[in-house]
């Protein structure tokens, strides 16, 4: 299956499916970036995503925002191709155990709950907009190199570059 499979909450609570996580855009920018430092414990990370049993939720902004970032010269030293992008994000939501999402209609009504608490601005938009998703789609814990992530009540934002992971993570 090429796009992934959308579970519902029912779904999933019927399947006893337990969601592991998500994944923020800058883990997929530093796992394909090569000339990046965070290279390599990136690529592990997805790689452990990619392999792993567990579900991982992926957010459409966030797969549309590696596509921007990750061919933009001007934000990374080596680009991809528009079409290497997508081969890349092709791969990775083929996966059964990757589930891709967007806004639902409960998808508003959430995002002003969080928008109201945080009051994003400028850059924390995009975070208070995945994090709504989250929310949504009953998604409690994001990898993420983004301190910003700490601002939301609710749920649990780890940082794959952090020494715990230095090994692994399992």
């Amino acid at each position: 299956m090429r796009c992934g499979r959308s579970w519902t909450a029912a779904e999933r609570l019927l399947e006893r499916v337990d969601v592991s996580a998500t994944l923020d855009v800058n883990i997929l920018v530093y796992a394909a970036d090569e000339t990046s430092s965070r290279h390599v414990r990136a690529r592990a990370l997805l790689e452990h995503v990619a392999t792993s049993q567990s579900i991982t939720y992926l957010f459409w902004p966030v797969l549309l925002g590696y596509m921007r970032i990750i061919t933009n010269p001007a934000i990374v030293d080596a680009p991809l191709s528009p079409e290497s992008a997508l081969a890349d994000i092709d791969d990775l939501i083929a996966r059964p155990q990757i589930v891709v999402a967007g806004e639902g209609d409960r998808f508003w009504s959430g995002f002003k709950t969080v928008a109201r608490a945080v009051q994003p601005r400028g850059a924390l938009v995009p975070d208070a907009h995945l994090v709504a998703l989250m929310r949504e789609h009953g998604v409690a814990t994001v990898w993420s190199n983004d301190r910003d992530f700490r601002k939301f009540d609710g749920i649990s934002a780890l940082n794959p570059f952090d020494a715990r992971y230095s090994t692994g993570f399992e």
